[in-house]
């Protein structure tokens, strides 16, 4: 199973990046990063709608698509490892995690992922977002080799 993470907007170095990175490493399925961006300053609803596909076009075909949005299901470490195993057991391909710009996703992209996730009620910065999900995405690779770190 390879995993792709799709975000709006580019990290420059810093400690987010670094924070990203550190866990990226550690992962063993194959992990990209793709950043996206639209130069064009467009109003807000067109701006959510061309980020979308920015983000929809950097993915393959058949990918399980994890939209990552604060209306989405809260899911523990546990849970979000066992659904990572469900698609791998399943032979799925390719998982993508979709990270929005600042206004979010479109409903129409949301509709059609197979899991909106959400780190909490929170807002919290899309850089860190990446480095939540690529630690959630380790934890959950430790998790499911039986190792103690998913209860650290």
């Amino acid at each position: 199973m390879k995993l792709l993470i799709a975000a709006i907007g580019r990290a420059a170095r810093g400690p987010e990046r670094d924070l990203y990175e550190h866990y990226a490493a550690r992962i063993r399925w194959p992990l990209v990063l793709r950043e996206l961006e639209e130069k064009r300053k467009l109003p807000p609803a067109q701006m959510i709608q061309r980020e979308s596909e920015l983000l929809l076009a950097a993915v393959p075909a058949k990918a399980a698509l994890v939209a990552l949005d604060r209306r989405g299901k809260v899911l523990d470490s546990e849970a979000f490892a066992a659904r990572l195993a469900r698609w791998r057991d399943d032979s799925v391909s390719d998982v993508a995690f979709l990270i929005g710009g600042a206004d979010g996703h479109p409903e129409s992209l949301l509709k059609r992922a197979a899991l909106v996730l959400s780190f909490g009620a929170m807002t919290w910065p899309h850089l860190l977002a990446r480095a939540m999900l690529a630690e959630q995405l380790y934890r959950a690779q430790q998790l499911l080799a039986g190792h103690p770190y998913h209860r650290a």
